[in-house]
């Protein structure tokens, strides 16, 4: 490393250490002294030789220390070395008196003889038979942990991915790692396909092993989840895995087969196409076809039903319009149904209507929501409890680093009805995880806008579901009175037809202000969310959201992002900062998380509940960074979570964020920066929602010719879903 620094030294104790990330403080003797080193140092004890490579830093309240990025352990050879680090108290039973006496009987041979013959220690006084052989199984579990985490550092994986190895394979981690290198690309561990293949490559495997292929067409296909698709063309997974190691279609299409025999793929024509699916990735949409086939044939005849919503409209002076009525009379006869509308069309409205209808049916109903703030105005507008679907289900890290439910086939959700809102975000395997947990006769509500961009996860399952016609749908077109004025309304809908807006015409909550670089762009932006909007227009910046179409430029998030903090949550004596990747986080920042993790633990702000996992798409302020104990804390309204510093890259500034980020969640002001992108990012869909996030004030920044290529191109990427198909052909179909 540039302008790293080599020292040497006694570990003399261990000030502090993170048993989840091997994060530790340490205090070295070398030759100046005492010094003060932290780093990851897993497996790492009291009286251990290091060898260290990092920087030196000042740090505001502990003074000098060496940051270590890399070490190396060097075991003790001489017999004063053997004792002191026996004596340290480094292997539990062992103190200064049975440290001398072990080393007195066997010298340098000791250490040796506790790994590999703990119960020659019995020989001495004071050590029964038990003692030892536990004093030989905690010396063996450190020294695994060392030689797998020094085995992968010489390939820069993180000790954390070690730790994880050595916690399922023990001391046979290094052996399973030479075996397949490629076992470290499982979601347990969390090494990247590239990280594993270097291994391997230098280990000697050949560059068409059928290992090397095998976890190429699996990375293929999980890194193809990513992009929305459920499954991949077997025609152009062959194309893509070739092309990333080129070993050649025949030894590709070998490696599919033994995958296929294995069970970890599943190959099957599906609308027309010959599709390659990871198992659990068709196991669930073949499911959910299954049960969304068998809950549209439930058909329940209610008597007095039209009573029951005059009996509503009265009591809470509201007259249904024509579909709403419709959509209540469907929901009270139909196992399932779909309910989708763009905004001002009464969605809301139709939703409180059908909950007031099921509580007159004295059914006990669920309300949820993919994200923590759709679930938060759910919750507002309805006056009832709504939760995510995650936390409705009670999700649960399960110890192949993947995620499980409380609530299941075997568990059900004790619910005779579930509304879920903003179902376009659902992706297909929280689908399936839903179905499972709801009882048989249980009623399902889909309610969302179809128009808006699918989930980020695999599937299209709103918009399948529909296209299917497979359950009722309900589509709300007219916009109710109340909304005609709102140029957010009118123009979003217009957007949605393919129509471009005609902005010589004054809205009270829709501007457009003409801006033709991208430097105009970002300054204009700046300028409206630092200043303008809070002092003329009363928006804190906490309200107002930044969106644009994409990442790159001055006027994408992450020129953006900059730009907004300096202006809002400035650098400032004493304000803490943490550097992780590209991103400075500071205390006070907004940010986000951007995938899901579904092991870390959360707390409530009073401490009175517990829980774990968060999501892909939460947003929430950075309140406090612990350098001592390398940890950032994130306030996310409902919750408080602690991020490892080695758990940073999981968040991205939320200043400004991409349209594909903000479904689901509302805010009362929304800028948009209209920037040129890549033509996928510029389309109607993205338009349209971004349009559809504003609630009180939506200002366009940029180029009125950008924003008609938008309006244009009403492409969608394609997604490579198979569920439309299974339900068309469900022979549960009505």
């Amino acid at each position: 490393m540039a302008g790293s620094e080599m020292i040497e030294g006694f570990v003399s104790a261990i000030v502090y250490s993170n048993p989840d990330n091997g994060y530790s403080v340490l205090r070295v003797e070398n030759e100046d002294g005492l010094v003060t080193v932290t780093g990851s140092f897993p497996g790492v004890s009291a009286g251990e030789r290091l060898v260290m490579t990092g920087e030196w830093s000042t740090h505001p309240q502990y003074g000098e220390q060496f940051k270590a990025e890399t070490f190396e352990v060097k075991p003790p050879s001489t017999e004063d070395e053997i004792y002191r680090y026996l004596a340290s108290g480094a292997i539990k039973d062992i103190g200064p008196a049975k440290a001398r006496d072990i080393v007195k009987k066997f010298k340098q041979n000791a250490l040796n003889i506790i790994e590999n013959e703990p119960d020659s220690l019995a020989d001495i006084k004071g050590i029964s038979l038990r003692t030892a052989r536990k004093i030989g199984e905690g010396y063996r579990r450190q020294a695994g942990l060392r030689r797998i985490v020094d085995f992968l550092s010489k390939y820069d994986i993180k000790p954390l991915v070690a730790m994880r190895v050595y916690k399922y394979f023990g001391d046979e981690s290094i052996e399973a790692v030479s075996e397949n290198p490629y076992v470290l690309t499982h979601e347990a561990y969390g090494a990247e396909f590239f990280e594993a293949d270097t291994i391997a490559l230098d280990l000697g495997f050949q560059s068409d092993s059928p290992e090397r292929v095998s976890a190429a067409i699996v990375f293929e296909l999980v890194h193809n989840l990513r992009n929305g698709h459920s499954f991949i063309p077997k025609d152009k997974l062959i194309r893509a895995t070739d092309q990333l190691i080129g070993a050649g279609t025949e030894n590709i299409m070998d490696g599919l087969e033994a995958l296929c025999e294995c069970g970890d793929i599943v190959i099957q024509d599906i609308a027309g196409l010959e599709g390659c699916y990871l198992r659990h990735i068709f196991e669930a949409e073949h499911h959910t076809a299954e049960r969304i086939s068998g809950m549209a044939s439930q058909v329940q005849t209610v008597s007095g039903l039209e009573k029951l919503i005059g009996d509503i409209e009265r009591e809470h002076g509201i007259e249904y319009a024509d579909m709403q009525r419709k959509t209540l009379e469907l929901a009270a006869s139909c196992g399932a149904m779909a309910l989708t509308g763009g905004p001002g069309t009464g969605k809301t409205t139709t939703v409180r209507g059908i909950l007031m209808l099921f509580d007159a049916l004295n059914l006990k109903t669920r309300l949820c929501s993919p994200t923590g703030r759709a679930a938060k105005r759910l919750s507002e507008t309805c006056q009832r409890e709504a939760a995510t679907i995650h936390r409705m289900l009670g999700a649960k890290p399960d110890e192949g680093g993947g995620l499980y439910f409380d609530h299941n086939e075997e568990n059900p959700l004790k619910a005779d009805a579930v509304i879920v809102d903003e179902s376009s975000m659902v992706d297909i395997l929280l689908m399936h995880s839903l179905l499972a947990a709801l009882k048989p006769e249980c009623r399902l509500v889909l309610v969302g806008d179809a128009d808006q961009l699918p989930s980020v996860g695999p599937g299209n399952v709103f918009a399948d579901i529909i296209r299917s016609n497979t359950i009722p749908t309900i589509a709300l077109t007219e916009i109710f009175r109340q909304a005609e004025g709102s140029g957010i309304i009118k123009c979003s809908h217009l957007v949605n037809k393919g129509v471009m807006p005609d902005f010589s015409n004054t809205f009270p909550d829709l501007f457009f202000m003409r801006r033709q670089s991208e430097g105009q762009v970002a300054e204009t932006v700046a300028e409206l969310f630092g200043r303008r909007l809070p002092e003329n227009m009363g928006f804190e910046p906490s309200q107002i959201q930044v969106l644009t179409p994409t990442r790159k430029g001055v006027a994408g998030t992450v020129g953006l992002n900059e730009r907004l903090r300096e202006s809002v949550n400035p650098k400032g004596a004493g304000k803490k900062e943490k550097q992780s990747g590209d991103f400075i986080f500071r205390v006070g920042d907004k940010v986000m998380q951007i995938r899901n993790n579904y092991d870390i633990m959360w707390k409530t702000h009073g401490g009175d509940f517990e829980g774990m996992g968060v999501f892909n798409g939460d947003v929430g302020t950075v309140k406090d960074i612990d350098n001592a104990n390398e940890t950032m804390t994130v306030d996310y309204e409902d919750k408080l979570v602690n991020y490892l510093f080695e758990q940073l890259s999981e968040l991205e500034p939320a200043f400004a964020m991409t349209v594909h980020k903000s479904q689901g969640s509302e805010y009362p002001a929304v800028i948009l920066a209209m920037t040129a992108a890549a033509p996928p990012l510029l389309t109607r869909g993205v338009l349209y929602t971004a349009m559809t996030r504003a609630k009180n004030l939506l200002v366009i920044v940029g180029s009125q010719e950008v924003m008609g290529q938008m309006v244009k191109n009403e492409k969608r990427q394609r997604r490579y879903s198979g569920l439309r198909a299974r339900l068309a052909a469900s022979p549960l179909r009505n």
